[in-house]
């Protein structure tokens, strides 16, 4: 049997084809899963797709009458699968429950700092031999106050890290972790905590509970100097109500590893065309904002841990057997 794996990146592809060899057939394409895409497909039973693959609709009939059966997701993030018409058609979908949590913590860390102390804009006055200090002042993190929204693993990870600073935690979720509470994370109400924070950092899927988490009521209730960083999806925040607090010269600095039209942009080069995405280049202006590309998962470990668990998502699939990281069961499974 031969797997077609879509939307591999050049430093994935020797790592998925290394996993693969003796196990199943691998076919890797660069090209993301689209409905203009989905005819590649045809013929094979499983097919493996990223998290910026469109699969609603469309995309899910032209797979199940091409004779696929199973889609295996390479990530842990599933919003860009319609479940729903998956499970009418009798696709069986599975996922990556979880990954190295300290990829996506210490990237968001990352991001954090560099918008804190102005690291882009200093490196590229230096590049220019300007070695000016004006516009470059940044702020102590110790004694300041984290805000952690989702309190998962990944949440629990950059907690950690905010405590190894020396800041006071705030946490919310639906659920307390014992590991965060050990931290001396306060558990609070969303509003408590986006009026108290320095630093808001999120953590939570993006569910339909959970789009535009932070929308314009919520950006208001945080600081004027507050730091803001999203490693987790990019609908959490409503963009455009982000760029009018921006334009009013709110926050000290915006992080962010992912845009809620992220997809049909990010893993590609539009370095040559133009994009017209009007929020998105309005969000590029400020220079107290950065936006990368969704790499935040992207370390050696974490791709490797998500290789791996794919794999044995296909072998678990060929086997019969139901598992955790199964989201849409073989059709007449309860």
């Amino acid at each position: 049997m031969e797997i077609l794996a879509f939307g591999v990146q050049a430093d994935e592809r020797p790592l998925l084809e290394a996993a693969f060899a003796g196990h199943f057939g691998l076919r890797c394409v660069d090209v993301f899963l689209t409905p203009d895409t989905t005819a590649i497909a045809h013929g094979h039973e499983v097919v493996s797709t990223s998290v910026n693959a469109d699969l609603g609709p469309a995309t899910l009939r032209t797979l199940a009458a091409g004779g696929t059966r199973m889609i295996a997701q390479r990530s842990t993030g599933f919003n860009n699968i319609d479940l729903d018409v998956a499970e009418q058609l009798g696709l069986t979908v599975f996922r990556v429950s979880s990954y190295s949590p300290y990829s996506v913590a210490e990237f968001a860390w990352s991001l954090a700092m560099a918008v804190n102390r102005n690291l882009v804009r200093a490196a590229t006055r230096t590049r220019d031999f300007d070695f000016r200090l004006q516009g470059l002042m940044g702020r102590d993190l110790h004694g300041r106050t984290a805000g952690v929204i989702g309190t998962g693993r990944i949440g629990a990870a950059f907690a950690a890290i905010a405590r190894g600073f020396g800041m006071r935690l705030l946490g919310w979720d639906v659920h307390e972790n014992p590991d965060c509470l050990a931290l001396g994370m306060e558990y609070v109400d969303r509003e408590h905590l986006l009026r108290e924070s320095d630093l808001v950092s999120l953590h939570v899927p993006l569910l339909p509970t959970t789009a535009h988490l932070l929308d314009a009521a919520a950006l208001r209730l945080m600081k004027d100097d507050a730091l803001l960083v999203n490693s987790s999806r990019g609908g959490l925040i409503d963009t455009e109500a982000l760029v009018g607090e921006l334009r009013k010269g709110r926050f000290s600095g915006v992080g962010l590893d992912v845009y809620e039209a992220e997809s049909g942009l990010f893993f590609l080069d539009k370095s040559l065309e133009g994009v017209d995405d009007d929020v998105l280049a309005r969000l590029m202006t400020f220079p107290h904002v950065i936006v990368t590309s969704h790499q935040a998962y992207y370390t050696e470990d974490a791709v490797g841990q998500i290789i791996a668990t794919t794999l044995q998502n296909v072998r678990d699939w060929e086997a019969g057997r139901r598992t955790p990281n199964v989201i849409v069961p073989r059709a007449g499974e309860a």
